[in-house]
């Protein structure tokens, strides 16, 4: 297998620095690529919040002050190094003073408001991350960027250090996360990060919808895009309302634009060594998940009852993920013998109806508003059933978790549900979970009902069980199409 040298950028990477699943997919997959013996190394943002003593952040003499200058504003980025965890793979943390020293990621936490600034923000950053390898005199064959905070770099590569010899022929491969989020601005910002007004218009580089589109401009200077499964590549170039219309741009791409399916980090994500578990178990002894089931419902306040199927969700409190169908769904659904625990936070107004479910419902319902990484790790072990009945899912990664954790997921026919849920098939006894025909309230019913009814055969339940723990969804299937696509892009 050849070696090449690979930058992986990301504006959130686990377990430094988290807004939601992109952090665990740059977590991820560069430990996957380095365990297939690349060269790999990721720069990522120093964010004041990330623990320098926890994560043994050290000082590189070679790396400070060095400056940065976008639209005339010239600044300092001082550049620290550390390893991730249980890994040899070598993490650059940029600290530029005044953009990287706020307490959250994108947005303030105690406001949720959106920082003004995050566009010129993140164009230091990437303006940052090529000084960075010029300073260290360490030319990668590719860059790997991600998501919009990373998007300046194929523009910059191709722009304004075409004629830096240091980055010729260097490769960019872009993955689209989740299209909802864009980098959009207004048009106005084009000057601030050192682009050319000009091309923001519609048929420009960067123009869409009358704004600054970063996505766009890293669709158009990529070499090569990828997202996060076959099914959700499809739906974006087929779909105009999944796709943001961005399909005829994708097309484009024709070759250069693959789905592959995100993979999960077992050493983190299984449940026979999951240190967030009070109990811990395998396919060949199943015994604890129960024991499980029993501390999630002390947990929360809740009785355990032998022979009722407890049904669960963490997720985003959002539309997107289908709370509105689930809150619909819920007088139906507490007419059965079920306990539903739900876990996350997000849209308040959502958040404030499943309260009142919690009240109308008690002992049934139990709602907690929050995220709690330890306690995500409990539901998944926990939870009989889980519930995702999203309307766009690029990848989704629970019911991944929930497969390896013995835990059935009820998912809505879309993006990357479909392409790691096989709906169950009762005359042969087959499938790894329950596939909603269509996106409804009635569809979401009828498929836990299916669920709950092989919950009741004790058997066939527990052959489901293991049988879905024992697929497999580990990065290295995954990290082996990408250092496919690396290589056809650096030999052509």
């Amino acid at each position: 297998m050849k070696q090449f040298k690979i930058l992986y950028l990301a504006s959130e990477v686990t377990p430094f620095a988290r807004a939601g699943g992109l952090a665990d997919v740059t977590g991820a997959l560069p430990k996957a690529l380095k365990n297939l013996n690349q060269e790999i190394r990721i720069i990522m943002p120093k964010y004041k919040f990330i623990n320098e003593r926890k994560f043994v952040l050290r000082e590189v003499i070679r790396l400070r002050d060095i400056p940065v200058t976008v639209n005339g504003r010239t600044e300092m980025a001082n550049v620290k190094s550390a390893f991730l965890p249980e890994s040899k793979v070598q993490v650059y943390f940029i600290e530029i003073a005044d953009f990287f020293s706020k307490p959250g990621l994108y947005r303030d936490p105690i406001t949720n408001e959106i920082y003004e600034d995050n566009a010129e923000r993140f164009a230091f950053f990437a303006k940052a991350a090529m000084e960075t390898l010029k300073t260290l005199s360490w030319q990668p064959d590719v860059i790997h960027c991600n998501e919009w905070q990373t998007a300046y770099v194929p523009v910059y590569l191709k722009t304004i250090y075409q004629g830096d010899e240091f980055f010729k022929g260097i490769k960019t491969v872009y993955t689209l996360h989740n299209l909802t989020n864009q980098g959009a601005f207004d048009k106005s910002v084009a000057q601030k990060i050192d682009f050319d007004e000009n091309e923001v218009k519609e048929d420009g580089m960067f123009g869409k919808d009358n704004k600054l589109n970063l996505t766009k401009a890293a669709i158009y200077f990529s070499d090569f895009i990828t997202t996060v499964s076959e099914n959700y590549a499809n739906e974006i170039i087929e779909n105009d309302e999944i796709g943001y219309n961005f399909g005829p741009l994708l097309n484009d791409k024709g070759e250069n634009f693959e789905g592959i399916l995100n993979g999960v980090d077992y050493a983190i994500w299984s449940p026979s060594k999951d240190k967030s578990l009070p109990a811990n178990y395998s396919v060949e002894d199943l015994s604890g998940k129960e024991e499980n089931k029993k501390a999630l419902l002390m947990r929360l306040g809740m009785t355990y009852t032998e022979g009722t199927p407890v049904l669960g969700m963490v997720s985003k409190l959002a539309e997107q993920k289908g709370l509105d169908i689930v809150l619909e769904a819920i007088p139906e659904l507490m007419k059965k013998n079920v306990q539903l625990c739900i876990l996350g936070e997000g849209d308040p107004e959502i958040a404030q109806k499943l309260m009142d479910a919690q009240k109308k419902y008690p002992g049934k319902v139990s709602i907690n508003v929050t995220y709690d990484e330890k306690m995500s790790h409990l539901f998944e072990a926990g939870l009989d059933i889980f519930i995702m009945p999203s309307k766009y899912e690029p990848c989704g990664l629970n019911q991944i978790f929930s497969l390896k954790y013995g835990t059935v997921p009820v998912v809505s026919p879309i993006g990357g549900l479909l392409d790691t849920v096989v709906d169950y098939d009762q005359q042969i006894d087959d499938g790894t979970g329950f596939v909603m025909e269509k996106l409804s309230v009635n569809s979401l019913v009828e498929a836990i009902d299916r669920a709950i009814e092989l919950y009741s055969d004790k058997n066939k339940w527990q052959k489901m069980q293991k049988r879905i723990m024992e697929e497999d969804f580990s990065w290295e299937i995954s990290a082996k199409r990408y250092l496919d696509i690396y290589e056809k892009m650096i030999t052509g």
